[in-house]
C-alpha cells in the first residue's frame, strides 16, 4: 500500500475532467490537484514555454510528496512528454496515449476527427499516436484556441459555445468523420454542445475518462493502492483566483471543493 496522494495538473480547471473521473474509478484514493489557470492557455504558448510550466508544475507537485502525476493536459502532455519522462523519478502519466487508443477502438469508417489547441494540433501527436495502432486510420485535425477560454468562463452549453462549435465543428460533418477526440481536457464540459453540432452519429472520445482508467491500471499493477479504511484527502490549487476556481470547479465535481489555496508557481 501506499497512502500518499496522486497528483493531478492542467492549465486550467479542465483537469478537473480527470480528477472527477480517478475519484469515480478510485474512491479511495486522495488527490492534490493544481490549475495554473494564471498562466492559461498552454495552447497559444510556444513549446519551449510549455516545457517551463509542465516542470514547474511538477515540482510543485512533487513538493506535496505524491506518488505519482497525472497530466492532465494535452499541451503539455504532447510539448514535453519526452523532456518529463527522462527528468523526473516518479511515475507519470498522460492523456495522449489513452485517448489515441480509444479513438482507434471507436472508429469503425476510419476516419477520425481531433480538436484541440494549437499547441498540440500543430505537434501531431495524436496523428503519430493513432497511426502507430492502425496506419489505415484516417485523421483530420483542428484546433480550437476559443475552447478553453469559454471553459474557464463557465460558458458550456451557452449560446456563445454553440455558434463558436458551430464555427469550428461544421467542416468535420463534410469529412464524413465517425468519431471526434476531444483533444483537451477542458472539452469534455463542452460536451454536450459539441454533441449537439456533430449529431448523435458522431461518437466522442472523452480523454478524461481514458486517462483515469489508465492511472487505475497503473495503482493496481504496482500494488500502490491507498488503505481504504482510510478517508481520501482532496488538496486544491489554483495560481490565479480561488473564488473563481471553487466556483467553476464546484460546478464540475458537485461541490467537493472547500478551500483551494492560490500557490506563487513561479517560486518552483
Amino acid at each position: 500500500m501506499d497512502n500518499r496522494p496522486i497528483g493531478v495538473f492542467d492549465s486550467g480547471i479542465g483537469g478537473l475532467t480527470v480528477l472527477k473521473e480517478i475519484n469515480r474509478l478510485l474512491p479511495q484514493e486522495s488527490v492534490v490537484y493544481f490549475g495554473d489557470s494564471g498562466r492559461a492557455p498552454y495552447g497559444t504558448k510556444s513549446k519551449e514555454t510549455v516545457i517551463k510550466y509542465t516542470f514547474q508544475d511538477i515540482r510543485f507537485l512533487q513538493n506535496q510528496d505524491v506518488k505519482m502525476i497525472v497530466i492532465a493536459c494535452n499541451t503539455a502532455s504532447a510539448c514535453s512528454l519526452d523532456r518529463v519522462k527522462h527528468s523526473f523519478d516518479i511515475p507519470i502519466v498522460e492523456v495522449v496515449g489513452p485517448g489515441a487508443a480509444a479513438a482507434a477502438r471507436a472508429t469503425v469508417n476510419k476516419r477520425v476527427g481531433v480538436i484541440g489547441t494549437p499547441a498540440t494540433i500543430a505537434s501531431g501527436v495524436y496523428e503519430k499516436a493513432i497511426m502507430k495502432i492502425n496506419n489505415e486510420i484516417e485523421i483530420f485535425s483542428k484546433p480550437c484556441p476559443m475552447f478553453v477560454p469559454l471553459v474557464e468562463e463557465g460558458w458550456w452549453e451557452n449560446d456563445i459555445a454553440f455558434r463558436i462549435a458551430e464555427e469550428y465543428l461544421n467542416p468535420f460533418k463534410e469529412l464524413g468523420i465517425d468519431t471526434l477526440v476531444l483533444g483537451c481536457t477542458h472539452y469534455p464540459l463542452l460536451q454536450n454542445t459539441i454533441q449537439k453540432v456533430m449529431g448523435d452519429n458522431v461518437k466522442l472520445v472523452n480523454s478524461a475518462l481514458e486517462v483515469a482508467k489508465v492511472v487505475k491500471e497503473e495503482i493496481e499493477s504496482n500494488n500502490c493502492q491507498r488503505d481504504g479504511n482510510i478517508k481520501p484527502v482532496y488538496r486544491y490549487y489554483t495560481s490565479d483566483s480561488v473564488e473563481k476556481f471553487e466556483s467553476l470547479g464546484n460546478s464540475i465535481l458537485n461541490s467537493m471543493i472547500h478551500s483551494a489555496e492560490k500557490v506563487d508557481i513561479e517560486r518552483y
